[in-house]
């Protein structure tokens, strides 16, 4: 009796850690709503273990077979998980080979006229990128937001001017709301510039967000190459992982 009591003691103080964990990322900090859910989905999974357990104490058979059960479903979604990830893992790292002449750098959010981190990310890259691609153009691409003061393409543009990069090498795009809708118009403007938009493009965005992004690029006829910003800390860069594998799943279904 007393090894039952103190096994449902640890496990009730486990759940109430992830809850206050699941409490903590949703609240006390921006952008790690994605682990936060995730957090609060496990101890969701540590109650309907402990209720089955409860609720079918005098069937053992039948807690036998629900515990399986959620057992399977559980595996089959961390299975699923892990697949979708292979290929958002595998583009992550970029292209060895990312020469091109036009690069799209792929809009996130802007705090007022900053930056996000996300946005400073993929902007240390694209700057990167330009300094070693001199007869290379950026298009930067996103439209402005609830909470943004300016486009995310406005922000782009002012962030590369500060470092350097010239204002003839930079193509502004301030339509776009999504990712699709980033490499669509940039396209276009490429196209208006007299590029090829059926051409070699690089996309630079967060290493997580290359896998998408160069999926959406085939499907609109360019031949993109990756280049990674990589996400500055680490917990973050795991919820963007992790919210990406949704909206992969969204993509392949769509």
């Amino acid at each position: 009796m007393k090894k039952n009591r103190k096994k449902d003691a640890v496990h009730i103080a486990a759940m109430a850690l992830l809850l206050a964990l699941s409490t903590f990322f949703a609240f006390a900090l921006v952008g790690y709503s994605t682990l936060a859910l995730a957090l609060l989905g496990l101890a969701l999974l540590m109650a309907l273990y402990k209720l089955i357990a409860v609720a079918c104490r005098e069937n053992v058979k039948r807690k036998k077979a629900l515990r399986v059960l959620l057992s399977a479903l559980t595996a089959a979604g961390v299975l699923l998980l892990l697949l979708v990830e292979i290929p958002i893992i595998r583009a992550a790292g970029g292209d060895a080979d990312d020469e091109a002449p036009y690069a799209i750098v792929m809009g996130a959010g802007v705090n007022g006229s900053e930056p996000s981190l996300s946005l400073l990310n993929r902007l240390e890259a694209a700057r990167d990128y330009l300094d070693g691609h001199p007869e290379s153009k950026a298009v930067v691409s996103g439209s402005r937001g609830k909470g943004e003061d300016i486009s995310e393409a406005e922000c782009m543009r002012r962030w590369l001017l500060s470092r350097g990069i010239a204002p003839e090498r930079i193509i502004m795009e301030e339509q776009a709301g999504s990712s699709y809708e980033n490499i669509a118009y940039s396209l276009e403007k490429i196209a208006q510039d007299g590029g090829d938009a059926a051409g070699r493009v690089a996309l630079i965005s967060s290493e997580y967000h290359l896998y998408r992004s160069k999926y959406l690029a085939c499907m609109l006829g360019a031949e993109p190459v990756g280049v990674a910003g990589h996400t500055s800390l680490p917990l973050l860069k795991l919820n963007y992982f992790l919210r990406e594998a949704a909206a992969v799943v969204v993509m392949w279904l769509s």
